[in-house]
């Protein structure tokens, strides 16, 4: 089965005409045609899912995750982009043989399709309606690669009957430094997004008694997919050890003032031994970690020096474990207002 990409941006195209954004400035006229898929010269998508008849042997159905056409030689394609996607979850399928999906809109929904076994390793999974929703066209093959997605240019012809391209290996170990507000947080979320279960470790407290940090804890939470397992624990090591499924450490540094506190450390040296067997610990186990893991910390190096003992005490140690974990992964980057700075060895 043959698949003409006619046209690959969402309704307006990609640049958008008469918009002045920078996205759209970067890219020359007509770069990205308004979405046309054509599906072996038969059907063509969306304007054939509005609900019309559809040729002989074809037959569409409305799936949680979007619109489900079957096709006359059996080969199921799944259109993922709103408003037909209705729902991140819904029971178990079998595997679709493509699937058409607005990334750009909630890229956690692949995660959602890949837990339901609807996108496996076989399936082709492509990016559509794309559009100045994403900086420019290099921050788009950065966020697909990273959700195992293809982005093809306008005129691709796509065979279905071919195997599916291997996606590229992501990382095992991602350590993402920042400041205060630095969007760190958001960029570990969204690296993650299209995996079909991620255990979020918050390290920090819950926030009750303080509203202004229950306030920033429930903005974080309600960010992230529903479907994410969130584990309040300081059991670093642990975690790393044996969690089944891929890990979002969220951050070092509260992790850090807990183990302090702890370590009754924040007196000077009396308990400072217990705090660097604790790292070790932390430093093996990052070392030796199995699944996916993205951690997130502080970058505490460029602030002003703090007017206290104990601030400029947990500023050398979180110093010092940043270092240490940033020998070991595949991927430091640093972010800086909302823009991942690769950090290569």
């Amino acid at each position: 089965m043959k698949v003409l990409f006619s046209g690959t941006a969402g309704a307006e195209g990609w640049p958008v005409p008469g918009c002045g954004c920078a996205s759209c400035s970067r890219l020359s006229p007509g770069d990205r045609r308004p979405a046309e898929i054509v599906l072996d010269g038969a059907v063509r998508l969306p304007h054939d899912l509005s609900g019309g008849p559809l040729p002989a042997g074809h037959r569409v159905f409305a799936d949680p995750g979007g619109l489900l056409l079957t096709c006359p030689g059996g080969h199921r394609v799944l259109y993922a982009v709103p408003p037909h996607v209705r729902s991140l979850d819904g029971p178990a399928g079998r595997a679709c043989d493509l699937v058409l999906v607005d990334v750009l809109d909630r890229p956690e929904l692949l995660g959602g399709l890949r837990r339901r076994g609807l996108v496996t390793d076989a399936t082709h999974v492509v990016a559509a309606h794309l559009d100045h929703r994403v900086p420019s066209e290099a921050e788009l093959a950065r966020r697909t690669a990273l959700w195992g997605v293809r982005t093809v240019p306008d005129g691709t012809v796509l065979d279905l009957d071919e195997p599916a391209p291997a996606p590229c290996a992501p990382p095992r170990r991602t350590l993402l430094l920042g400041g205060s507000r630095s969007g760190k947080s958001a960029e570990a979320e969204l690296r993650l997004a299209a995996e079909p279960e991620v255990r979020y470790v918050a390290t920090g407290p819950s926030g009750d008694g303080d509203d202004e940090w229950a306030r920033r804890v429930r903005a974080h939470r309600e960010r992230r997919p529903a479907r994410w397992e969130t584990v309040e624990s300081t059991d670093l090591a642990g975690l790393l050890r044996d969690s089944p499924v891929p890990l979002l450490v969220d951050g070092l540094g509260t992790w850090v003032a807990a183990v302090f506190d702890e370590c009754g450390a924040w007196s000077g040296d009396h308990g400072l031994p217990a705090v660097e067997t604790r790292f070790d610990e932390l430093v093996e186990a990052w070392r030796r970690v199995r699944r996916r893991v993205v951690a997130v910390s502080d970058e505490v190096g460029l602030g002003v020096v703090p007017a206290t003992a104990s601030g400029r005490m947990f500023r050398d140690a979180l110093g010092a474990l940043n270092r240490r974990l940033a020998a070991a992964p595949e991927d430091v980057a640093l972010v800086v207002a909302g823009r991942p700075m690769p950090l290569p060895v």
